[in-house]
């Protein structure tokens, strides 16, 4: 979608430094950090959110999951933990209409979230 900001990033319209790429996803920090490791990571493919999602992007769902799990080795984190994250809709959160899973760490986490 030519006005989606997460899908102009993917595609590199909107230059952003990637902590990780490949051909189905990518990774990049998020510009307002809640956490000392703050990263998003997206699908290229547009899916506007979890309601959104169609049996056929299960293997997408699957290697986005698995990205999450490389990153927090690869960052460190894994050790002392990590959350993910996904928001739907505004009452939850969602401000960017595209799928996107947050990956947070370096501090301890409070439950419930708020």
């Amino acid at each position: 979608m030519s006005n989606c900001l997460f899908c102009r990033i993917a595609s590199g319209e909107i230059k952003t430094d990637f902590v990780y790429q490949d051909d189905q996803v990518v990774a990049f920090r998020d510009i307002n950090p809640q956490a000392p490791v703050h990263v998003l990571v997206i699908p290229r493919k547009h899916v506007a959110s979890l309601d959104d999602v169609k049996d056929e992007d299960a293997p997408l769902l699957a290697h986005l999951m698995a990205t999450l799990g490389r990153l927090g080795r690869e960052m460190e984190v894994h050790g002392s933990g990590y959350r993910v994250v996904t928001n739907h809709g505004a009452d939850a959160g969602q401000t960017v209409d595209h799928l996107h899973f947050h990956l947070l760490a370096g501090r301890p986490l409070a439950w419930p979230p708020g």
